[in-house]
């Protein structure tokens, strides 16, 4: 059964520029593996952290630094979830999360799917 789909887009060139007028703001919201990534990488997985918010309710308190992007060996993304966002979608009944990630023409893009 499906518990949440979440969808979010974001202008690349826009959110470079929001990552360069406030450096910290990498730190705020990426895990220290995916902060090293090159931009279209880095919009495609805000996408996908905003995505994942909005699949599961988009309650207050969420942490980004609660879910992490993995490319996994066979080239798909995965997300990992801790702490505050792995409790929100427990008390949710998700079993399971799917996500897609896309980056072209300037626009990144993430859809996510929560299973129960």
């Amino acid at each position: 059964m499906i518990i949440g789909v979440g969808i979010d887009v974001v202008d690349v060139e826009r959110f470079g520029q929001t990552l360069e007028r406030t450096p910290s703001l990498r730190e705020r919201l990426f895990t220290e593996t995916e902060r090293e990534l090159v931009l279209n990488s880095l919009a495609a997985r805000f996408a996908a952290k905003e995505a994942l918010a909005k699949a599961l309710g988009a309650p207050v308190g969420l942490q980004w630094h609660d879910c992490t992007v993995h490319r996994g060996e066979d080239g798909r993304p995965h997300l990992q979830v801790t702490g505050t966002v792995a409790a929100r979608a427990e008390a949710l009944g998700v079993h399971a999360l799917h996500v897609s990630l896309s980056h072209d023409a300037g626009i990144a893009s993430a859809v996510v799917v929560a299973e129960g």
